[in-house]
C-alpha cells in the first residue's frame, strides 16, 4: 500500500493525536468521512449524467 508499514503509520498517527489531540479525532475522522461519501456521490453522478440510459424498444 504506497510502501507505507506499520511503523509509519504508527508515527503518522502520534504526529497527528500531538498536533489535534485526543478531543479532536472523532470531528476530523467525521468530517474525513462525509467528504469522501460526497465525492463519491459527485463521481457516480457525473458518471451516470455522462452514461445515460438507453431507450428501450417499446419507447420508439
Amino acid at each position: 500500500m504506497f510502501g507505507i508499514g506499520i511503523p509509519e503509520l504508527l508515527i503518522i498517527l502520534v504526529i497527528i493525536l500531538i498536533i489535534f489531540g485526543v478531543g479532536k479525532l472523532p470531528e476530523i475522522g467525521s468530517a474525513l468521512g462525509k467528504g469522501i461519501k460526497n465525492f463519491k456521490k459527485s463521481v457516480s453522478d457525473q458518471s451516470d449524467a455522462s452514461n445515460p440510459p438507453a431507450k428501450k424498444e417499446e419507447d420508439k
